[in-house]
């Protein structure tokens, strides 16, 4: 496990024009709320992989990689889900680019590496949260886990608009 880095000062490695420099770091990426529902990153701190290279006229071309599982209920049938997102970011900071070409995340040659980790897994985590990408879900009716009951039905109630045709006796 790598020392955790909340931030990175990007001057110190002295990189210059067309250099590069590949950094293995630990970034803790904190508890995400998804509706009213808390799901927690596995592991809480996580090793992601940092790829530096400064640019011709000043700045950085950086990149960011690694997994995490995320854990917490299924949002179809409520059981643990422990889904696994694997996160590919990447950021440019060139001085005086413009808006398209200045990361939020770098400010006076100070990488901000945990806002950015905390971002991009964002991003990057599903619409749903799934136990199994095939997940049944909780029966509307009675709340029976459909995964466990594949053959699960309820009898239909009446058409409610046939209900007088019901009380005719023909004797």
């Amino acid at each position: 496990m790598a020392a955790r880095t909340d931030s990175f000062d990007l001057g110190r490695l002295d990189l210059s024009s067309g250099e590069g420099r590949h950094l293995t770091l630990g970034v803790r990426l904190g508890d995400f709320r998804l509706g009213d529902t808390r799901y927690a990153p596995e592991p809480s701190q996580v090793d992601v992989t940092l790829d530096i290279s400064r640019m011709t006229h000043g700045g950085y071309a950086l990149r960011l990689r690694f997994t995490a599982g995320l854990s917490g209920p299924c949002m179809r049938c409520l059981e643990d889900a422990a889904p696994a997102v694997e996160v590919d970011a990447r950021e440019v900071d060139q001085p005086g680019g413009g808006e398209e070409l200045s990361s939020p995340y770098v400010e006076a040659e100070e990488l901000d590496l945990a806002a950015w980790a905390r971002d991009a897994y964002a991003l990057a985590l599903p619409s749903q949260v799934l136990c199994r990408s095939d997940c049944a879900g909780l029966c509307a009716e009675c709340g029976a886990n459909l995964n466990e009951q594949p053959g699960h039905a309820h009898e239909r109630a009446p058409d409610p608009r046939w209900a007088k045709l019901r009380e005719l006796r023909f004797e």
